[in-house]
């Protein structure tokens, strides 16, 4: 399992993280949901509701689990009449059987893998799907990659905020299905040094290193050949989906 601290990092910047975090697109939640109806739908580690909001927006029945407190706040906040159970992806509080998909947005390498592909497969209707769906920048943007080398430098790692590549959930899941979809948002300075805040890495560093990052972001977003001059700029993202359903 990934490093607890960072996991559960998130919740003191709840605000900023609903703000800044991106949406995903309708088509890759259409895809990874595969059903003409609406159906009754588990958004796994929630976090501040920007999944569960879509999937609400689409007519689906949602409920939000979610371990962190902060986040379950921000949630009810930006989510009226919808509240968060507290859960993780190995213990929800859910009865068996009780939904069609257990979709999570950008939380399932945070996951203890066998215990959560058990506990989704609990949760889950004889086929219904599980959903794992990221937000990955598009690196093949000369200024993203750009962006993308600053961020890994800076969390000590080779690639951050990347889909993982997956080949199972294990022996209640049929094959994986996999598809990629592709979308943006609109950026200032500003605002993408407010994205870079929402991260794990970022919200565990010093204040110092902090504040060291923001100047390296806002110094790309300025002086950037690709950026420079530009009030605006869009954010390429690719938008990774796995989807299996359970045997």
């Amino acid at each position: 399992m990934a490093d607890l601290d960072q996991a559960l990092s998130f919740g003191a910047a709840a605000e900023t993280y609903d703000r800044f975090r991106p949406t995903y697109p309708v088509d890759a939640l259409a895809w990874a949901v595969d059903a003409p109806a609406p159906v009754r739908v588990v958004d796994l580690a929630a976090g501040t509701g920007i999944l569960t909001r879509q999937l609400l927006g689409l007519g689906h029945r949602v409920v939000p689990v979610e371990p962190d407190g902060g986040m379950r706040a921000q949630l009810a906040v930006a989510t009226p009449g919808t509240t968060a159970l507290a859960g993780s992806a190995e213990s929800m509080p859910l009865p068996d059987g009780d939904a069609d998909v257990v979709i999570t947005g950008q939380a399932y390498h945070w996951f203890d893998r066998d215990r959560a592909h058990a506990e989704a497969a609990r949760v889950l209707c004889p086929g219904g799907r599980f959903a794992p769906i990221w937000n990955s920048r598009d690196e093949s943007v000369a200024w993203v990659a750009a962006l993308s080398r600053l961020l890994a430098d800076f969390a000590g790692r080779t690639s951050v905020d990347t889909a993982p590549d997956l080949t199972t959930f294990g022996d209640d899941f049929e094959p994986l299905e996999r598809a990629e979809f592709h979308h943006g948002t609109e950026h200032t300075a500003d605002t993408l040094v407010g994205l870079v805040g929402t991260r794990s890495y970022y919200l565990t560093a010093s204040e110092q290193r902090q504040h060291d990052l923001e100047t390296a972001v806002r110094d790309l977003a300025l002086h950037h050949p690709d950026l420079a001059g530009r009030d605006t700029f869009d954010l390429p993202y690719r938008t990774t989906v796995y989807r299996a359903r359970r045997r």
